[in-house]
């Protein structure tokens, strides 16, 4: 059963010597739990700066996958110490990207829970930087 949650996002990324950029976020979305795995769904802003995008967190034994789809599109896999290369597809090319979570950490529930993921992102064979994101789901009142 598909129900409807409030997600709080915090993203801060880090790339080498510049100050980390930090984006908080306040959503409506859902989850529902399918296949053995939870989806958490939500629709980006112009704050995100990804606007007409959905992002799906898929959250399964072991891993967590994050699929955006629309004006973007890409497929993400987060499992520590594991890399995984994604096709990152936007309006104007296609990056090639690895990404290695070096932590993943899940506790979901039917009213909610938390996801969270820090990861190193690769381009061409090149560290860009890392990224921690906190989720915390909340079930609508």
């Amino acid at each position: 059963m598909k129900r409807s949650v409030v997600l709080s996002i915090q993203g801060r990324q880090r790339y080498a010597e510049q100050e980390p950029e930090i984006i908080e976020l306040v959503t409506e979305g859902t989850m529902e739990f399918r296949d053995g795995g939870w989806d958490i769904t939500y629709e980006e802003s112009a704050l995100t700066g990804l606007e007409g995008v959905t992002t799906t967190f898929r959250v399964e034994p072991g891993k967590v996958l994050l699929t955006r789809r629309g004006a973007l599109n890409s497929q993400m896999v987060f499992q520590e110490g594991v890399a995984h290369d994604s096709l990152y597809e936007m309006p104007f090319g296609a990056l090639m990207l690895t990404v290695k979570a070096t932590s993943v950490f899940f506790d979901i529930v039917p009213d909610g829970g938390v996801i969270d993921l820090v990861y190193e992102i690769i381009i061409e064979n090149t560290e860009a930087g890392i990224i921690d994101y906190h989720l915390d789901i909340r079930a609508k009142e």
